[in-house]
């Protein structure tokens, strides 16, 4: 596992992008197992005990998401970056599939990505070298002081890197009015949707 040959993996999906820049698009999904951070709005809680699901394969992981028609990959969690992803980025490039990493950017960065959306937690907030590497920031608002924590972290990402703010799904009735209102004042931000809830897909 240390070499990434083996991962725990706790599903694999084909579906819909549903949240941030990439909403709509197709897509396979590889949910891997094991998380510290520990949200307490965390809609997958089954995810964080990485002893609960199965080593499997890198090489069958690869294979998996290769017969599929949209050749692009997201790898979520959990928290991936637990991880040595080296092995599987490679292997999926070979393919020619693009790699997609959502992250609390709590670890380290390891791998070849396309695309990386940091969703920061402030429970364990992520390492100073990941913020430049995001081409996507999405920050979860779940209270009114969210906002300050959000423009930290916006502060730290790279002029090119794009901004979200997403209601917490528990309270998107009373976040997103103040997130609408944020965001007219501070047009930098963009509101991302968990749109897969409304459309009832995995």
């Amino acid at each position: 596992m240390l070499e990434g040959k083996r991962l725990p993996v706790m599903e694999e999906f084909y579906s819909l992008q549903g949240e941030g820049f990439h909403t709509g698009e197709a897509a396979w999904f590889i949910r891997i197992g094991g998380c510290d951070v520990g949200c307490y709005w965390c809609d997958v809680k089954e995810s964080w005990n990485a002893e609960l699901h199965p080593l499997i394969d890198t090489d069958i992981i690869v294979n998996n998401a290769s017969a599929n028609p949209a050749k692009a990959v997201i790898i979520t969690g959990g928290e991936p970056l637990n991880y040595n992803l080296i092995y599987l980025c490679d292997e999926l490039h070979k393919k020619g599939i693009k790699t997609f990493l959502e992250t609390s950017g709590s670890e380290p960065l390891n791998g070849s990505w396309d695309w990386v959306c940091v969703s920061p937690k402030k429970q364990s907030p992520p390492v100073e070298e990941i913020y430049k590497q995001a081409d996507e920031l999405k920050v979860i608002i779940t209270k009114e002081s969210d906002f300050e924590w959000a423009e930290c972290n916006a502060a730290k990402v790279s002029e090119a890197c794009i901004l979200f703010l997403q209601p917490e799904w528990s309270k998107h009735n009373q976040m997103m009015p103040l997130i609408i209102d944020y965001i007219l004042k501070n047009p930098k931000w963009r509101i991302s949707l968990q749109s897969h809830k409304y459309m009832r897909i995995p």
